[in-house]
């Protein structure tokens, strides 16, 4: 359900886009999962775009997370990870100009009234509840608008290429429960989590910094995500 239409549905439209003569870029969303799902890294190094998820790893944990009930999380890294390497590889093939944006954890307002997966997670933080949140524990969060911008840069810089991590801040469950209880103190925003035994992580986003762009801090993220929920 997941892993398949991932990887055909990319290479379906990047079959279409080969058809066209006219074509000068493609720009690919991917997504951070693609790095940071390893074991095999130094932690003192922050992670950059030569960072490749071990396929290996999340097949393994799919296993462990299957117990807890949170398989679609793992399927999606893998997901994310098969269909990038196909695209990367297929371009490589048909000498199309690939340059590929991998947005850590998306927060902001939503343009539809229905929830995606990651709003649902975040509303359901702000009301209390850490179980959706427990499995997330060190993330990287950017601003919707930033990544739409993001995704503008890559197209229009004529010397842009390759990959491009766009976060804005790595930072823990508890740092993060910490923050939005300070900001939002009529919210019963949990007070914290469960330590879990994972790898810490920072990314190097100096690449995509490099053209000129600056992220939103978390603080303006979640004022926006709120600030579309409440409406």
């Amino acid at each position: 359900e997941i892993l398949e239409p991932a990887v055909k549905g990319t290479l379906n439209v990047l079959g279409s886009c080969k058809k066209n003569p006219s074509l000068r870029r493609v720009v690919l969303t991917s997504s951070s999962s693609t790095v940071r799902a390893r074991d095999d890294f130094d932690y003192k190094i922050p992670l950059d775009e030569s960072s490749w998820s071990s396929l290996e790893l999340c097949e393994t944990l799919q296993i462990l997370k299957m117990e807890i009930g949170c398989v679609s999380k793992v399927w999606y890294a893998l997901a994310k990870t098969q269909a990038e390497k196909a695209a990367w590889e297929f371009c490589n093939e048909n000498k199309i100009d690939l340059v590929t944006v991998l947005p850590a954890f998306v927060i902001g307002p939503s343009l539809p009234p229905d929830l995606c997966s990651t709003a649902s997670d975040v509303l359901a933080l702000l009301k209390g509840e850490t179980e959706q949140f427990q499995w997330h524990g060190r993330m990287g969060y950017v601003h919707i608008d930033d990544v739409a911008l993001c995704h503008i840069l890559v197209y229009e810089h004529e010397g842009a290429s390759g990959r491009y991590l766009c976060s804005s801040t790595v930072i823990d469950n508890d740092e993060l429960v910490s923050i939005l209880s300070a900001r939002y103190p009529s919210l019963p925003v949990p007070k914290g989590f469960e330590k879990l035994d994972r790898p810490c992580y920072e990314f190097n986003t100096s690449k995509i910094r490099s053209l000129g762009f600056k992220f939103r801090p978390i603080e303006e993220m979640f004022d926006d995500c709120i600030e579309s929920l409440v409406e």
